[in-house]
Formats: C-alpha cells, sequence, structure tokens
C-alpha cells in the first residue's frame, strides 16, 4: 500500500490506494517512501501554530490578502485556525481607499473587519501614513495653485489667415465642387474682390445636385475651439442666384461634427456682410472648420471675401510675486545680497544693529564707499534673485534707501554679481539722508536679457555711508497663485484628518492597534545631526519621488504628531500606536537605523504630549548559506531586540518573512531550495522567534505577524511580493506545511 501525504492548516489528509487483482497472489517487491515525504512526515506530529504560544496575550498574526479572507473559504479556516490576528497587506491603505476625487470606498475594509470579528479574530491595522501607495494625482491636486481673485478681461483673437483674400495663403480655406475631393480655393482676378479692387475667393456649384454637400466651402481656423466658446463670424458674400445656405461645424474640412454652425446666410446678388454671433455647439466640441453648403441651389457661383472668426479669450488675472530673500533685512540670510566695498572682493554685506532699519526698530543694509574712486562701480551693492529675465519681462523693484549725504546713484544689469549686462535698469535713484522709497515698474530691455541681479554703483561719492532696507523685486504671473507652505500643510491635515477619521469610523473601534506611521526613515544622515534624516522627495530615486507622495515634505516632522493626535481624537476605543520599519536588524551599520529611530521617537515625543506606543520591526530577512554572513546576521538581530527592549516600548515583529541567500548573497527560488537549505531556514525562525521572547520582556511583547504565510508564485512581471522566493511556512495554495512551519512553532514553544 502507498501513502499519499497532503498536510493542510494542521490536517492530515490519507489516501489509501489499493491494488486490485485477479487472484490473491502477493505482491513479491515493496514501495519505498519517497524521501521527500519521510523527511516530512515529522511535520505531522505538529499542531497549530498558536496551540504554542507561552504568553496567552500574545498576538499571532498572519498577513492576509483583505478580500480573499473575507470571503470565509479555505484560507480563512486555515489562518483562523493557526494565529489569533490578522493583518490585511494592502486594503487598509490609503490608495487602496481614497479616489482620484478625494471620495472614499470602505466595503473591502468593513467585509475584512466584519469576517475577523466573525472568527474571533483581531485586526491590526496597516497603516495610517505612509508615503508609498498614496493616491499621488488626489493629494498632489489638493496642492494646485489657488485660483486669483478678480477679473483679467477679455480679448478678441482672430483665427482665420488671410482675411482680406490678397495672399495666395490659402490654410484657412478649402472647397470641394462637384462632391470632388477637399482642395485648396480658386481666387477672383483683381478687381472683383468686395472693394471692388482686390480678389475673392471663388466657389461653383454643379449642374445638379443630390445632397446639400456636394459643393462646400470651409473656413478653417488655426486652432480648435472647445464647447461653449463665444466667437463672432463674419464675412462678404454674393452669389449669381439669390439662395440661402447652410452652416456647419466641422473638425478638419469634411469632418461633420453637428448641423449647425453660424447660422443660415441669405445670399444675394450684390455683395453683403453677413455676421454672425454665438457659441461653439455643445455637439461640437474641438470646432476647427465652418463649413457652408453651397449645393441649395445648381449653377451658381458664390464669392468670399472679407472673411473674420474671433473666439472671446478670457485672460488669467496678473500677479506679482516678490522673489528677494530676506527682504526686511531681519534674518541673517543674505542669499540675495552681496557687497564690492573700495574696489575690494565680493563678500556678504553687514547688517546694522537693530533700530537702525527703515521702521526705526529692525535693521538695514549697510555699505561704505571708500576715501576716493576711481570708477563709479569701485563699490556696490548688489540684489539677486533666483531668476533670469527674459527681453521684455515686466518686473517692479522697490528699495528702502538712506545715506550720510545726498548722492544719486547708477543701477545697473548684471547676470550674477559683477556680470555687467546694460548701463541702466531702473534709473538712477537719489539717495537722501531720510529714508525714503525708490520705486521702478517696467519691462527688461533686450540688451538685459538674462539679467537676475540689480548693481547700485555707489562710489559717486567718497567716504559716503549707504543704508538699505524692505529689498521687493517683484515677477509678474498670470494663472494660479502657488500656494503658501503653511497653506500646504493647513490643507493636508484636513486630508489625513478626512481619511483617519473616515478609517475609525469604518473600523467602529474594532481594531485598536496600528501602524500609525510605516517607514519614515531614510539610510542616511545627510544633515548630519546624528540620526538618519526623515524620508524625503530629496533623498531618493527619482521613480520614488515621481511614485511616493512624501507627508513629511509638507507636514515637517510633527507629521508624526499630528497622525498620532488624528488617530487618537477619532478613534471610539483607546488605541496602540506604532511606528513601523524596516531594516531595523541591519548590520551593515551596526543597527543605525533602528538606532535613529529610537531618537526620533524620543524627538516625537519631547512635546510632552505625543505618545507611540509601541515600535515594530518588519524582519524582512533571508537565511544566508555563507556562515559569516549568517553569523553577523543573527548577532545583528539579537542587538536588535536589546536596543528595543531598552526603549520599554512595546515591540512588535510586523512582517516576518525569510528567503533564501547563496553564499554571494543572491537570492536562491523556491523550486531550488535543498532539504538542508529548508531546515537552515527552519532553524533560523527559531532563533529570531526564540531571541524575541528571550529579550523582549513580556509586559512589552505585543506579537509577531508573519507577513507570509505561503511561498510565492514565480511571475514573469514580478508582481508578487519576493517573486518566486521561499517565503512561507506553507506552501502555495496551503498545500503542505514546510520545514519553516517546523521552526516557527519551536520558536513559539522555547524548543
Amino acid at each position: 500500500m502507498k501513502h499519499t501525504f497532503n498536510i493542510v492548516g494542521g490536517l492530515l489528509l490519507t489516501a489509501a490506494l489499493a491494488t486490485s487483482c485477479v487472484d490473491d497472489t502477493k505482491l513479491l517487491f515493496t514501495v519505498e517512501k519517497p524521501a521527500s515525504v519521510a523527511n516530512s512526515e515529522y511535520l505531522l506530529e505538529y499542531d497549530a501554530l498558536k496551540t504554542y504560544l507561552t504568553d496567552p496575550n500574545l498576538k499571532l498574526g498572519a498577513g492576509v490578502t483583505a478580500a480573499d479572507y473575507a470571503q470565509q473559504g479555505f484560507m480563512y479556516r486555515v489562518i483562523n485556525d493557526n494565529f489569533n490576528e490578522v493583518v490585511a497587506g494592502n486594503a487598509m491603505k490609503y490608495s487602496s481607499v481614497v479616489g482620484d476625487d478625494g471620495t472614499m470606498n470602505f466595503e473591502t475594509v468593513t467585509s475584512f473587519v466584519n469576517a475577523a470579528k466573525d472568527a474571533g479574530m483581531s485586526v491590526y491595522g496597516h497603516t495610517l501614513v505612509w508615503h508609498a501607495q498614496q493616491n499621488n494625482k488626489y493629494l498632489n491636486g489638493l496642492l494646485k495653485e489657488k485660483a486669483v481673485e478678480g477679473d483679467g478681461g477679455t480679448e478678441w483673437v482672430q483665427l482665420v489667415n488671410n482675411n482680406d483674400c490678397e495672399s495666395d495663403d490659402v490654410s484657412s480655406y478649402f472647397v470641394t465642387e462637384l462632391g470632388a475631393s477637399v482642395v485648396a480655393p480658386r481666387f477672383t482676378p483683381a478687381g472683383e474682390g468686395a472693394d471692388g479692387v482686390g480678389r475673392a475667393i471663388l466657389v461653383t456649384t454643379g449642374a445638379t445636385h443630390v445632397n446639400n454637400w456636394d459643393t462646400q466651402f470651409f473656413v478653417k481656423l488655426s486652432e480648435p475651439l472647445p464647447s461653449g466658446t463665444h466667437f463672432k463670424f463674419s464675412m462678404k458674400v454674393k452669389a449669381t442666384n439669390p439662395v440661402t445656405i447652410e452652416s456647419q461645424a466641422h473638425g478638419n474640412p469634411g469632418g461633420y461634427l453637428h448641423w449647425s454652425m453660424a447660422g443660415s446666410p441669405n445670399i444675394t446678388t450684390e455683395w453683403a456682410e453677413y455676421t454672425y454671433e454665438g457659441n461653439i455647439p455643445a455637439e461640437a466640441p474641438n470646432t476647427q472648420t465652418i463649413a457652408f453648403n453651397l449645393a441649395m441651389a445648381d449653377n451658381t457661383t458664390y464669392y468670399f471675401d472679407d472673411i473674420s472668426f474671433e473666439y472671446e479669450k478670457q485672460l488669467a488675472v496678473a500677479w506679482w510675486e516678490n522673489i528677494v530673500v530676506n527682504s526686511d533685512c531681519e534674518s541673517d540670510d543674505r542669499t540675495s545680497y552681496t557687497v564690492a566695498e573700495a574696489g575690494g572682493g565680493q563678500t556678504g554685506p553687514r547688517f546694522s544693529a537693530p533700530g537702525t532699519g527703515a521702521d526705526g526698530v529692525g535693521r538695514a543694509i549697510e555699505v561704505k564707499s571708500g576715501a576716493s574712486h576711481v570708477n563709479t562701480w569701485d563699490t556696490q551693492f548688489f540684489v539677486t534673485v533666483n531668476h533670469e529675465f527674459e527681453a521684455g519681462e515686466n518686473f517692479n523693484f522697490s528699495i528702502m534707501m538712506k545715506a550720510d549725504k545726498d548722492v544719486a546713484l547708477e543701477a545697473q544689469a548684471h547676470k550674477g554679481p559683477g556680470g555687467y549686462l546694460h548701463w541702466t535698469i531702473i534709473g538712477g535713484p537719489s539717495v537722501t539722508t531720510e529714508w525714503k522709497e525708490y520705486k521702478f515698474s517696467g519691462a527688461v530691455p533686450g540688451e538685459a536679457a538674462g539679467m537676475n541681479t540689480i548693481a547700485f554703483n555707489l562710489a559717486m561719492s567718497d567716504n559716503t555711508t549707504y543704508y538699505f532696507d524692505d529689498v521687493v523685486w517683484e515677477i509678474e504671473h498670470t494663472g494660479g497663485v502657488p500656494q503658501t507652505p503653511e497653506e500646504k500643510a493647513d490643507t493636508l491635515t484636513w486630508a489625513l484628518n478626512n481619511w483617519i477619521e473616515g478609517m475609525m469610523f469604518a473600523t467602529d473601534g474594532y481594531v485598536t492597534a496600528w501602524d500609525v506611521v510605516n517607514e519614515p526613515l531614510s539610510g542616511a544622515d545627510k544633515d548630519g545631526d546624528g540620526k538618519y534624516d526623515l524620508q524625503s522627495v530629496t533623498n531618493v530615486s527619482a521613480d520614488d519621488a515621481k511614485n511616493n507622495f512624501y507627508w513629511q515634505d509638507y507636514l515637517g516632522e510633527n507629521y508624526v504628531r499630528t497622525a498620532i493626535k488624528l488617530a487618537r481624537e477619532n478613534s471610539t476605543a483607546p488605541l496602540k500606536l506604532f511606528v513601523n520599519d524596516y531594516n531595523l536588524e541591519s548590520d551593515w551599520d551596526d543597527n543605525g537605523k533602528l538606532k535613529s529611530l529610537i531618537k526620533w521617537v524620543e524627538q516625537w515625543e519631547s512635546d510632552g504630549v505625543t505618545k507611540i506606543d509601541g515600535i515594530g520591526t518588519q524582519m524582512h530577512v533571508s537565511y544566508h548559506l555563507n556562515p559569516a554572513t549568517q553569523a553577523s546576521k543573527e548577532q545583528s538581530i539579537t542587538k536588535m531586540f536589546e536596543l528595543l527592549a531598552a526603549t520599554g516600548k512595546l515591540i512588535k515583529i510586523s512582517e516576518l518573512d525569510m528567503g533564501l541567500a547563496d553564499a554571494d548573497g543572491s537570492k536562491i527560488l523556491t523550486p531550488a531550495v535543498t532539504e538542508e537549505q529548508a531546515r537552515g531556514m527552519s532553524a533560523f525562525y527559531t532563533f529570531i522567534i526564540k531571541e524575541y521572547l528571550r529579550l523582549i520582556p513580556a509586559n512589552q511583547r505585543y506579537g509577531i505577524t508573519q507577513w507570509a504565510t505561503t511561498d510565492s508564485p514565480d511571475t514573469a512581471n514580478d508582481t508578487n511580493w519576493r517573486d518566486g522566493e521561499p517565503i512561507g511556512l506553507w506552501t502555495i495554495g496551503y498545500d503542505s506545511r514546510k520545514h519553516t512551519y517546523a521552526g516557527f512553532a519551536d520558536g513559539l514553544a522555547g524548543n
């Protein structure tokens, strides 16, 4: 008799395959049990994982696909048999719930939570705030420019070329005569135009017609127009027979859109002007052509001249932005200011003492000319902005000035301090011994194109001290006004509250433990403050910057405090809130990321209000076949738990799974894993869990979540988590337990 074993969720399914023969003769051979079965039989002796918990308060979690779990099928039963908590892999993340318009759909979340309730399983929330899997379209839309108050007015824009038909430009005109293809029109000889001197367009219908559009005259506009655009059309027209024609809306000539466009002109045998004013029909978006159906009468010649089509363009409201840094001279930022005194080199300026500024309270920039000068530019004061002006670009400039004597100054256009472009740019300011404002508005001359600096020549007078304050250099914008950093922070705080409030309402107080903030830290300390920086568009790859949304870039480090505050305010039940991150067990930097996270937690809590209950360590680890590497990994894991225990916080292994790496560190996929390697992975699981239980005091243990309960499928487009790797405790589909199942159970039991 041959045995086939299938181990599922703690159950052994055994099928007896009986032999059948014509008599009772005994078989003369035996069938050996396959080695793979023999090596795995010991797994039958293991019970469900949660039975090995020695601490009844410890949460043993499983990462699941929420929609699959909510169906309450086979996977649901396996998970419930072996674990006491579930974590949704993606369903409770921002982009899974929030649509492009900001509406939120919690249907999958509520189904998932209700399924867990039915089974008496707790749910761990993952995650409230993260930079990945956000709805970037919606969030970035919240940060778009504000509309400018006021009315910029309108202007009429002409879209017909060669209006008077006096040139040979036919880009706006086409015809179809006698049903032929679309071609350029003919012009009459000079003297036959509407003015009796110039030319006109000539179109002739045939002797018979079937359709009104067998002969057409098209006026093609230089750009398409959307529905609703207000326009005025006019033309001078006559024909050899009185006739009423039709007009249609087309895309390109012959591309019919709508039966009506510019009315139905009544044409006589004398030149007359036809005018029409209206809107592009709703049925004809992207209209670019007026088509006139001329086959309303046979054997008729039409003449067209002085053709005009104008549309009313709404002008954007102009607004002005000051681009001088530290305009009021009250900070020590000298970005916009440079001086060259007494012919010396360029340096940052001196600020005068408080009380000497233009307002009598603050400071000013102080510049002194030398005892004698050769050139008027031997002493200069430069104002530089981060914008290179184009020729013709408008700007405003104003400055408060005084000196210890009356002086008339020169002001030049430079490209960078000392990069002379033009001898004048804002006129010749006159300075007196009293504070006086000097203003200038104008356009950049062609000789000053590329300028970003105004240079004041101060050596117009020897031994003169000048004072400058309230420096404003404005550039003109049209369109929306960018939100200020404060406005963006306020808007995103509202959005964050809206999201957290919705999630707390959807989970109805059942989910009381959360990754409130996920993966806040980068892997580098660029600002040199002794801890790794928060993740930001400034310290990630271009792809990450494009695909992610970094709340901390707008809310600063307070984004963690804000998220915690909003979570507690919106929950109907007391919460346990965790900060969760990866690579806390890193051996390459001596657990540097964890040490940084601990410092950040201390900093966030230093306000005396913020309370972070726990730290989650993800632990997406690999078992290394290089003994030295593996020993280093294990040493750092031990150190990690020691550091975590010292925080006094609740500690959670939040996303535990394990791959396999060869001696060079390259990953080994599931089909290539040997029996010996699988048992090595099993032992590593035992080590991790035993170290957690040994080093984390009982009152600090939240629990352990196995992130990947089954191995990952191997797909060509790498769409799975750790694609193709042997990361599960079960094989794909929960077909059978793996050696890692035993290692996990042994760790829980302390064996």
